[in-house]
């Protein structure tokens, strides 16, 4: 994968040029290499804050979030191991790990006690500047056949536990994890 951009960096200041190869990225970052950092932010920021948001729905936590992932992929970019996955799905897990971790908290439960169903419906921005349909993981998704793609999309998209989906689908908590693990399965065989 060639991968070319010209932006500036999170500072503004210097712009970001590159023609990476995911594994000459990879490197980089784990040599610590700000411009290296700089791309990535600039690269996948979009889509990741669109999978935080779609778990979180508010703005300002969400863009907490973001921050706090982009530094936890600063200091575990030596973590990443290729051979289990692409870039982007590492990120995208720890986005999505950060997310749900947040919704366990006490400060979310707690604000979410107070809120009217008015505040918790329409909370996706239309000009979200990338997105999954972008990089055509949605469309991806939904080539899967039967109920994987609604499985994949309650969990990885939604931010749903599988025992929640379990109960939100009514299928048994084996069935689930199954048809997940199944699903993840063809997906690597479509990508």
């Amino acid at each position: 994968m060639h991968i070319k951009k010209e932006r500036t960096n999170l500072a503004g200041l210097m712009p970001v040029t590159g023609n990476y190869k995911e594994a000459d990225l990879v490197l980089l970052l784990k040599q610590r290499d700000r411009s290296a950092f700089d791309y990535l932010y600039e690269q996948y920021s979009g889509a990741l804050y669109a999978v935080i948001l779609n778990i979180i729905t508010d703005r300002e936590t969400a863009s907490d979030i973001l921050q706090d992932v982009f530094v936890k992929i600063w200091r575990q970019a030596d973590q990443y191991d290729p051979a289990k996955g692409r870039l982007f799905t590492w990120m995208l897990n720890i986005a999505r790990n950060a997310s749900i971790d947040f919704t366990r908290g006490k400060q979310f439960k707690n604000s979410r006690k107070h809120l009217d169903i008015s505040d918790t419906m329409g909370h996706l921005p239309e000009n979200i500047p990338f997105d999954t349909d972008r990089i055509g993981i949605a469309g991806i998704v939904k080539r899967l056949p039967g109920e994987y793609g609604k499985l994949i999309t309650l969990a990885y998209f939604r931010g749903y536990t599988h025992e929640e989906i379990s109960k939100e689908e009514n299928i048994p908590l084996g069935t689930v994890k199954t048809r997940i693990r199944k699903a993840l399965i063809v997906l690597k065989q479509l990508l």
